[in-house]
């Protein structure tokens, strides 16, 4: 491969990659050509990009950007996944693929988070981290439940006293 079509590969790797901060690598060798049409559709579905990408144009490519740990020290065959809605989205994802017994030959080799490299263990574990959607919905009850608390004790006696008052006026009522 000359040297001009390889710093156009990268070139477009560089323009895929503009803005992804998050990025898992998997090995994918010994998937078939239907396998990997099928994984790729899988992923479409839900918002995730697949390449299969050689090492040393993934490591030039990424290259003083966060992306960079991911590929350092990586040999043999691999493939870049990022995308999705977040990154535990994305290695949920990963390992539901790995764990299920579709792709047998797909397993996850690691990735990057904040920076900071991840090793296939990592991604398991962070995988079993709760979603972005689960965190807000843990959020928002914290924050909601002394509220609602208040507003319970708060309206309580008032409630009580209607009562108290509406059962003697219906007394009066039957007695008049």
């Amino acid at each position: 491969m000359s040297k001009f079509v390889k710093n156009l590969m990268i070139q477009e790797l560089v323009d895929r990659w503009d803005g992804v901060e998050q990025l898992m690598t998997v090995d994918t060798t010994g998937l078939t050509a239907e396998e990997n049409v099928a994984l790729r559709r899988r992923f479409r579905g839900k918002g995730v990009s697949m390449m299969v990408i050689r090492n040393s144009l993934a490591r030039r490519a990424a290259e003083g950007t966060s992306l960079a740990p991911a590929f350092e020290g990586a040999s043999g065959m691999m493939a870049a996944i990022w995308g999705g809605e977040d990154v535990v989205a994305l290695a949920k994802e990963v390992m539901s693929v790995a764990d299920g017994g579709e792709f047998k030959k797909f397993s996850p080799i690691g990735g990057v988070l904040d920076g900071e490299a991840l090793s296939a263990d990592d991604v398991k574990a962070v995988s079993k981290w709760p979603t972005r959607t689960e965190m807000l919905s843990t959020l928002m009850g914290q924050v909601m439940g002394p509220a609602m608390t208040l507003s319970g004790q708060l309206l309580g006696p008032g409630k009580l006293l209607a009562s108290q008052v509406k059962k003697k006026s219906e007394e009066e009522a039957g007695e008049a």
